[in-house]
């Protein structure tokens, strides 16, 4: 075996994903609690006395107790090195939750077992089987009283439209809730609730008939317990890898992460079975992590991870070969060098320089402006990786700058945002200091102003705008293009790519101009145009 294909099976690289609120961030601070990573948990929502989670490292995430911005985590386990990706929940910042999925290999998905199935775990799911990615799944919250784990299992399964295979089992529920039976190691694991640090105790029951089973859960939950695995051994069969890895069914757990429930199970499990780094489409061909030349692609840039720094970091997945500091990488966008000194691994907002990386590594490159989301770095051939979503903003505003003192910090802090991917950021022809704003939710408005605020010491304020609607155009006639925007010029902006787009007010104008105007294409986002230039 070579050293690359050595590295490559070490590898597992997944993101987690949920409803809001399913306690997402908290399963990442116990996975990178059981996993050494960190030797306390942080509470989720900051305060005056408890501590800030890992993974939300920005100040509006710690002051609102949400997670808005995909956070990276490395660490060891059981002879892995897993790379964690902690997605935001809310809607309003799907794109990048959908982003980090095009990273990853895997999914951790999170129910909350009081609420069930819900809208975003639909959503997030649909997307994990639209690319055949494999989920694993985690009912959370079994301390609180909540639904039947049976009836969570069939709601799963019906809703999501995937076969279900429990791992482990609950013992009990809520006030009753006692740990977790392993199905698949046929032990029964019982923790002390409440803990923050690493467990270093728990008890082992070989076998169910055993009478310490009724010491340790009481004879009514031993009871239950002895029912509970005899019917589900008679419903469910065993856990198939091929159908995990196609996508065709999930690996269910359960337990209470806050009380660390359930957590080593899922770890134990995801390190035997989720998948290696995968081979990964580009428009050209499908490029196998074996293959000895590099090649990685950027899903992510940040700005200001480190205020005191004012960095600006693009976060690359590593799709093939071996990444080596200090060598020269062929950008392909640009079809220039590049080369980094000191590229990263992360913990959130920290970060070590590396020497080196392998497939399913994401690394950051400190960025000077080169990178946008969804560019291919290479060691030469031109090959561009798709799967990286963008969406079309389905809210407008303009945008103010409400202290004209700070006009260099506004200019600077709207840019990198909308570089970063934040937000989109248009402008009127001829009126460039016009700026008009689009977003695909209404947090990311209170988002952009704390940031702009927080991070670059710059006030802004919003006016409503009439059209709703954005379709980004081109045209093989360049005089048909300047007819139709000159004729249309209080419809036209312009983005940060200097192309045009033209909104309109609802869709049925929408499709008006459009029949009247065949020579020109209209595309719902930018980079359609893109691949069709």
């Amino acid at each position: 075996m070579t050293e690359l294909e050595r590295q490559i099976r070490r590898r597992l690289t997944f993101a987690i994903i949920s409803h809001p609120d399913s306690g997402k961030t908290t399963i990442t601070e116990k996975l990178l609690l059981f996993g050494g990573a960190i030797h306390i948990a942080g509470a989720v929502k900051s305060g005056k006395k408890v501590r800030a989670s890992v993974s939300d490292f920005m100040e509006i995430e710690k002051d609102r107790g949400i997670s808005i911005s995909t956070s990276v985590m490395g660490f060891e386990y059981n002879g892995r090195k897993i790379n964690l990706l902690d997605t935001p929940g809310h809607a309003d910042f799907s794109e990048d939750t959908y982003r980090g999925l095009s990273a990853v290999d895997s999914a951790l998905l999170v129910i909350d077992s009081v609420k069930g199935v819900e809208e975003r775990t639909l959503k997030l799911c649909e997307v994990c089987r639209m690319r055949h990615t494999p989920i694993a799944t985690f009912m959370n919250k079994l301390d609180r009283e909540g639904k039947d784990p049976m009836e969570l299992l069939d709601e799963a399964e019906r809703e999501l439209a995937i076969g279900v295979r429990p791992v482990t089992w609950p013992v009990g529920q809520g006030r009753s809730f006692k740990g977790v039976y392993s199905l698949v190691e046929r032990k029964l694991i019982l923790f002390h609730a409440g803990e923050v640090e690493r467990p270093t105790e728990f008890v082992t029951i070989d076998d169910l008939s055993d009478p310490v089973l009724e010491q340790k859960v009481g004879t009514s939950l031993a009871a239950k317990l002895r029912d509970d695995v005899a019917l589900i051994s008679a419903i469910y069969p065993p856990l198939d890898l091929d159908e995990y890895l196609s996508g065709e069914v999930t690996p269910v757990f359960f337990g209470s992460a806050i009380n660390n429930f359930g957590i080593r199970e899922l770890l134990d499990t995801l390190t035997s079975v989720a998948p290696c780094p995968t081979p990964k489409v580009s428009e050209e061909r499908i490029v196998l992590p074996e293959e000895e030349k590099f090649s990685g692609f950027v899903f992510k840039i940040h700005a200001n991870m480190n205020p005191r720094h004012r960095d600006r970091v693009a976060f690359l997945r590593i799709c093939s070969g071996k990444f080596e500091r200090n060598q020269t990488y062929f950008h392909v966008r640009s079809g220039k060098p590049f080369r980094t000194a000191n590229p990263t691994a992360f913990m959130a907002q920290d970060s070590e320089v590396v020497n080196e990386a392998w497939p399913g590594d994401i690394i950051g490159i400190h960025d000077t402006g080169t990178f946008k989301i969804g560019d291919t770095v290479t060691e030469g051939e031109a090959v561009n990786f798709k799967g990286i979503p963008s969406f079309a903003p389905q809210i407008f505003r303009y945008i103010v700058n409400a202290d004209p003192e700070k006009d260099k910090q506004y200019r600077k802090g709207l840019d990198q945002l909308a570089e970063e991917g934040v937000v989109q950021i248009f402008s009127k022809p001829n009126h460039h200091n016009t700026r008009v704003l689009g977003v695909v939710g209404q947090l990311q408005l209170e988002v952009l102003q704390y940031r702009m605020e927080h991070e670059y010491k710059a006030l802004c304020s919003y006016r409503p705008i009439e059209m709703t609607i954005a379709h980004w155009i081109t045209s093989d006639d360049e005089k048909a293009l300047k007819t139709f925007v000159d004729e249309h010029a209080r419809y036209i902006l312009i983005d940060i790519r200097n192309t045009h787009v033209f909104m309109s007010e609802s869709p049925w104008s929408y499709e008006r101009i459009k029949a009247k105007n065949p020579a020109i294409r209209f595309y719902p986002t930018s980079e359609m145009v893109e691949s069709r230039a």
